[in-house]
């Protein structure tokens, strides 16, 4: 995706959606992939997208790079039927004021995810 001289692009290897302009990173959210635990139900998303950190340079805050990031990663997700389980304060923060775009997670979800950024707290 692109928003002016801002390329968002999805390194799902490692983990990241990144912000770029000019060849450089200037934002990113940090996220994992999550499958869906054994207890959601049938209805439920195999899988979730979890958000951890949005990161943006400081000379580059202030021009809509964290909601540029926050909503593509929702885009991602909806593309994928995947959820999104926002761990980031700052996504938890943008879905609240986006409810339209950024379906809310149930709590088992959120618990899954949190369950499982405990258990790997090296990824973070």
């Amino acid at each position: 995706m692109a928003m002016g001289d801002i390329e968002i692009r999805d390194d799902r290897a490692a983990g990241r959606l990144e912000a770029v302009t000019d060849g450089e990173v200037v934002g990113r959210i940090e996220y994992f992939v999550l499958d869906a635990p054994e207890s959601a139900p049938e209805s439920a998303p195999e899988r979730a997208l979890v958000p951890v950190h949005t990161i943006v340079e400081p000379a580059h805050e202030g021009k809509g790079i964290a909601g540029s990031l926050a909503r593509e990663l929702y885009a991602i997700a909806a593309r994928e039927d995947s959820a999104v389980a926002p761990l980031c304060p700052y996504v938890v923060k943008w879905a609240e004021r986006h409810p339209e775009q950024a379906p809310a997670a149930g709590p088992e979800l959120i618990r899954a995810a949190k369950e499982w950024l405990a258990a790997h707290p090296e990824r973070f």
